[in-house]
């Protein structure tokens, strides 16, 4: 199950989650080939957070997928959140970094 956890310094309102969740597991499906029925994003809004020193808007993200990454899939991945995060919250894209893990399945 594909998930992204996502956090930002800019308060966001329900209107403007529900689109958020909408568009991004809308993108993480299909860049990912995964259905949408598998898909969780999380958002959440109002964090405490600087970066570069500063508490200007900003976010973080977190991408979790039994495997389907890799290094394009992540290029576009983060361009497409980072647009979303652009276009939803006024986040300039060089105040999103996301940080991708592609777990492995085990055999028990």
């Amino acid at each position: 199950m594909p998930t992204l956890n996502l956090y930002t310094n800019v308060p966001v309102d329900a209107v403007t989650t529900s689109d958020i969740l909408k568009d991004a597991t809308k993108a993480v499906a299909k860049i990912i080939g995964k259905p949408e029925s598998y898909v969780m994003i999380l958002v959440n809004g109002g964090v405490p957070m600087a970066f570069a020193g500063t508490e200007a808007p900003a976010a973080y993200g977190e991408l979790i997928s039994i495997g389907g990454l890799g290094p394009s899939v992540n290029a576009k991945l983060s361009s497409t959140v980072a647009d979303i995060l652009q276009t939803k919250l006024s986040i300039d894209s060089s105040r999103f970094y996301i940080k991708f893990y592609d777990v492995q399945v085990t055999e028990t």
